[in-house]
Order: C-alpha cells, then sequence, then structure tokens
C-alpha cells in the first residue's frame, strides 16, 4: 500500500509557504505601526483583532482549551513567540529593515540545528545544503549595511532565536490541537503588551485602530498555517522555505513603493527559489527502503 507521507509533507509546505506571505504582510503592517505606537500596545492590539476570529473558530470547532498537558512546553512556547515579536519590532527602530531580515533570515540554520536535539530529526546533508545555500541568497539580496553589528544586533539575533526555538517548540507540542496552541500564544503575548500599556499607550484614531486589529487577524492567519504545517512536516524540512519570504518582500516592495529590484535582490532571489525547488526534487524522489 502506497504511504501517504509524501502529500502530508507537500501539503505541509504549502501551508508553510503560505505562512511565510503572511508573515510578509504583517511585517510591512507592524513597521508601518510600530513608529507611532509602543511595542506592547501592538501585541495588546494584535490580540484583540485576532480575538474577533478565534473566538468563533473556538465555538464552532469545539475545541478545549484546558488540556494541560504540555503546559510547561506551552508557556515557553508563548514566551519564545511574544519576546520574538517584540525584538523584531524593537530592532526595526534603530536598524534598517534589510538589516533585521538579515538576523531572521537566520532562523532556519537555527531550527535546523536545535530540530537534531530538541525533536530527534534525522536531517540529510540537501536539507543541510539547502539551507546554507538559501542564507547565501538573503545575504546577496539584502546586501546588510554596517547597521548589521550595531547596538540593536543583539536584540534582532535574539528575536530570531526565539522565533527558531518557537517553531521547534511547536513541532515537539504535535499532540495538542493547533487551534488551542495559537489562542494561547495570543492570549498570552497580549497579556504581556497589557502590562505595558499604562506607561505606553497612545490612543489610536480610527484607521489606525483598524489597522491594529488587521495586525491582529493578519498574524493569527499566519500562525495558523505555520502551526498546521508544522504538524505534517518536519522542521527542519521546512525550514528553507522561510527564505521565500525574501521573494514576497521584493514584490511587496514593487506594489507598495514602487521599489525597483536591482541585480543582487534579483540574484538573491533567484538562488533562494533555487535552494527551495531543489528540496521539493528532492523530497519527491522515491526513497529506497531497506529489505527486511
Amino acid at each position: 500500500m502506497p504511504s501517504s507521507r509524501p502529500t502530508t509533507k507537500s501539503l505541509g509546505i504549502l501551508l508553510y509557504l503560505a505562512s511565510v506571505f503572511f508573515f510578509a504582510l504583517n511585517d510591512a503592517l507592524g513597521k508601518w505601526l510600530v513608529a507611532d505606537y509602543g511595542v506592547g500596545q501592538l501585541l495588546s492590539l494584535r490580540a484583540v483583532g485576532a480575538s474577533l476570529v478565534l473566538i468563533p473558530m473556538v465555538w464552532r470547532l469545539r475545541v478545549s482549551l484546558r488540556d494541560t498537558r504540555h503546559w510547561g512546553w506551552q508557556i515557553f512556547r508563548v514566551l519564545c513567540m511574544a519576546l520574538d515579536t517584540f525584538c523584531f519590532y524593537y530592532a526595526t527602530r534603530s536598524m534598517p529593515l534589510a538589516d533585521v531580515m538579515t538576523f531572521y533570515m537566520a532562523a532556519p540554520l537555527i531550527t535546523t540545528a536545535l530540530s537534531v536535539p530538541l525533536l530527534g530529526e534525522r536531517i540529510e546533508p540537501y536539507r543541510w545544503a539547502a539551507v546554507g545555500v538559501g542564507f547565501i541568497g538573503v545575504v546577496i539580496a539584502l546586501q546588510p549595511s554596517a547597521a548589521l553589528f550595531s547596538s540593536a544586533s543583539p536584540i534582532a539575533f535574539l528575536g530570531a532565536t526565539m522565533f527558531a526555538l518557537g517553531q521547534t517548540v511547536t513541532r515537539r507540542l504535535l499532540g495538542t490541537h493547533w487551534l488551542q496552541l495559537v489562542v494561547w500564544q495570543f492570549a498570552g503575548a497580549g497579556l504581556i503588551g497589557a502590562a505595558t500599556l499604562p506607561w505606553i499607550w497612545v490612543t489610536p484614531n480610527a484607521t489606525d485602530l483598524a489597522l491594529l486589529f488587521l495586525l491582529g487577524i493578519v498574524a493569527m492567519t499566519c500562525f495558523v498555517f505555520l502551526t498546521r504545517a508544522l504538524s505534517m512536516a518536519p522542521a527542519s524540512l521546512l525550514a528553507p522555505f522561510q527564505y521565500s519570504a525574501m521573494l514576497w518582500a521584493t514584490i511587496m516592495g514593487w506594489m507598495i513603493w514602487r521599489d525597483t529590484p536591482n541585480l543582487p535582490i534579483l540574484i538573491g532571489n533567484a538562488v533562494i527559489i533555487g535552494s527551495g525547488l531543489f528540496v521539493l526534487y528532492r523530497e519527491r524522489e522515491p526513497s529506497v527502503e531497506p529489505a527486511v
């Protein structure tokens, strides 16, 4: 009987690619809003926006949120994801976005490395090669500046590490319902952000309030896809596809700001796409099972 695992992995890759698209959209919205509002306020109002969709989903699917199994890992995951978001937006205040993204595009390398001790995944050499080549494409495309080594650099690197660790822990919580993971993630981050509101609150106008709620819906969609993808495919397999964020950043930059991609961006994106296609090709190759 043929195995359904390749089909499941392929669906996981597609969901992960979709999550990366929403990550790029989330980053663009967040970068726009963090210029006027504190990170804690973004976290809290983003959670409110996400709840507008999550509450009906919980009611419709009748998912229990009181499952206390692995609660320690769940709390740790919430802290990782909240710290990741805080570090990203904080770093973009003092560093060029391209430099911050350079650090975050190192997350696939970290995820691949962490998946061995934390998940016990066996990583084939071609996955390591794809991650390494993809990161080279990122460096070519972004052309990081001297600000890459500024005082905010440790914050950006910490954020990238927390993002990678959060993905790894998500894969570890394979038996937990995906909706429960997403709900507690936003609830936890929202409470952390709310604790800072007495010192940073700025009353938003109607347009900005709508954008803050939209940010929550976009981020929620992103993490739903991400969580589902990690339940279907190994973290080390999905890691190289995070580099597709560079392609979306290039497309959005052209569509919104009319930024014309230069030659390094085109070359870098070609390298990134090539590394992803190589992984897809290798995963579609039939594996030879050893004789018993």
